[in-house]
């Protein structure tokens, strides 16, 4: 079955920075847009970052310059390198695999606190 697993989450002062991994295995990656999303506390799961097969990068704005999405379909891994936290960007984060309606995977998501 289609498994997505994150790592690399953690507690990290304000302006720091941390680099989350999601593996994928059961599915074929190279042809998934792949994309982080996140939900904090009382709110909402959004959007973060989203990569296609073609490599074509999307991001929310409240992330744009400070965060970058990159996948290696060598490895089935897609990455978040986030700089610039501010607390703002406490949340869980999800690695999500899209490739259609019928075949759209979540991963348990990891845990990133943003505090002094």
């Amino acid at each position: 079955q289609v498994q997505l697993v994150e790592s690399g989450g953690g507690l990290v002062q304000p302006g720091g920075s941390l680099r989350l991994s999601c593996a994928a295995s059961g599915l074929i990656f190279k042809i998934y847009r792949m994309g982080w999303y996140r939900q904090a506390p009382g709110k909402q799961r959004e959007l973060v970052a989203t990569i296609t097969s073609a490599d074509t990068t999307n991001y929310s704005d409240s992330v744009k310059g400070r965060f970058t999405i990159s996948r290696d379909n060598a490895k089935n891994t897609v990455y978040l390198q986030m700089n610039s936290l501010k607390p703002e960007d406490t949340a869980v984060y999800y690695c999500n695999a899209f490739g259609t309606m019928a075949n759209n995977y979540w991963g348990q998501g990891t845990q990133v606190t943003v505090s002094s």
